[in-house]
């Protein structure tokens, strides 16, 4: 087993030269395009990607390997996770090759070799350079082609950075390193994913609303804060990739990701000082300026500004960079519970929306915007403790009174603002339990 460490950039077709000409000049091995076939298989049923696996045979001047990469974590674009590689001498899958445990209940299911099926493909030219940062061995690829599914076809234009050896901080150096010129946008969709979305008919891709957090039943406040932080930065990274393909709504999307980054670091606050998030602050309200004006998507994703601020985002999460500004007391802070810190929180998020809206306000709705949102993003970070239907109820009626603003929905809005503040409390602790 190998531990897969790499960052994926999505590379603007027109800044490729631009970028193999910087690539050049970083030194170490240079290898040549070759070209890589790959097919990935699945069964009908998609068993190995319900349990989170990715099967596929690599071929590449006549040598071939079999590989299975099991579940790991994506930190905006940043993948850790194993992978087992096995050398085969023709291009057949033999699944008995691989060690036990690969497999779930720790061996081979029966039936899995005679279900599993060739379900897409992707062909590209993979240009290398291997090089040494600070101790540590990163191989760059950057690969050109296309991933391909029946009828259906994208183009492959990316950039990946894989530890070979050494540190992940390494990776993230020369990333910073990269972003500095324009044209690479951090991507979490993986070539697999692509291929999947494409086998499944390559279905226009919709809008997703925040969803609540989830977090384990004894999560610390840091769990807590990281998962919140994930789960923003994948909102902006997802809704990125549909703004680029044209998708309506998604750039007002990627800036609600945005501001729920910022959000959470409000949020948190009290248990991570201001100054341990100040450069991260300072990227994301460049990046904001860009987005809100009136450039186009490509421009805007592929902006320096837009790269730096998420890449600095991955790093911090990837590294703990709060770690460095936290006393003793802020230590054992941060590591008290979660749920403790949900409950106290829910409390104060409630009492001042009903503090604010407790009267009609005339043609002040609108003033108290940013509030409403700020507060529904609090209650979405944190009511993931209890019962996801009450919960979801009881923040719908504010998201209503959210959206009755925007759109001037005069008779909406005192609908909703009514709704919303008479309903009782759903979490512990609330005073009404």
């Amino acid at each position: 087993m190998a531990q897969e460490i790499e960052l994926k950039f999505i590379v603007n077709s027109d800044a490729v030269d631009a970028l193999r000409e910087c690539l050049n000049t970083l030194g170490g091995e240079h290898h040549a395009p070759s070209q890589l076939l790959n097919i990935y298989y699945e069964t009908p049923d998609a068993w190995l990607r319900n349990h989170d696996m990715g099967l596929r045979i690599r071929g590449e001047n006549g040598h071939y390997e079999m590989t299975m990469k099991i579940a790991g974590r994506v930190t905006g674009g940043l993948h850790q996770r194993p992978e087992f590689n096995v050398a085969l001498s023709v291009p057949e899958l033999d699944l008995a090759l691989f060690p036990t445990e690969v497999w779930p209940d720790g061996e081979l299911p029966a039936e899995l070799a005679s279900q599993v099926q060739p379900l897409f493909s992707t062909d590209f030219y993979r240009e290398k350079w291997c090089l040494d940062v600070d101790g540590s061995r990163i191989e760059i690829a950057l690969d050109l082609g296309e991933v391909k599914a029946g009828e259906c076809a994208e183009p492959l234009c990316e950039l990946e950075l894989e530890l070979l050896s050494g540190d992940t901080r390494a990776v993230l150096k020369l990333a910073n390193q990269l972003v500095s010129q324009a044209g690479l946008r951090q991507g979490s969709l993986s070539k697999a994913a692509r291929g999947y979305h494409l086998a499944q008919g390559n279905a226009p891709r919709e809008l997703k609303p925040t969803r609540i957090l989830q977090v384990p039943a004894k999560a610390s406040i840091e769990q807590g804060m990281e998962a919140a932080l994930e789960l923003a930065l994948s909102q902006w990274q997802y809704h990125e990739e549909l703004w680029v393909r044209g998708v309506k709504g998604a750039k007002a999307e990627v800036l609600a990701a945005m501001g729920l980054v910022r959000h959470i670091l409000m949020l948190f606050g009290g248990c991570v000082p201001r100054k341990a998030s100040a450069h991260l602050r300072d990227l994301l309200t460049q990046s904001e300026a860009i987005i809100a004006s009136d450039v186009s998507a490509v421009s805007a994703v592929y902006s320096t500004q837009t790269a730096m601020a998420k890449l600095a985002l991955t790093e911090w999460l990837v590294t703990k960079g709060w770690q460095p500004f936290l006393d003793a007391k802020a230590q054992g802070k941060i590591a008290d519970s979660f749920k403790r810190f949900s409950d106290t929180h829910l409390s104060r998020h409630a009492a001042e929306l009903k503090t604010t809206f407790a009267q009609p306000l005339g043609d002040k709705y609108v003033d108290q915007l940013p509030r409403l949102t700020r507060n529904i993003d609090s209650m979405l970070m944190l009511a993931g403790y209890y019962d996801e239907n009450v919960a979801s109820v009881w923040i719908a009626n504010w998201q209503g009174l959210r959206h009755a603003i925007a759109a001037n929905q005069y008779i909406e809005i005192e609908h909703f603002r009514n709704e919303a503040i008479a309903l009782e409390p759903f979490w512990l602790h609330s005073g009404k339990r």
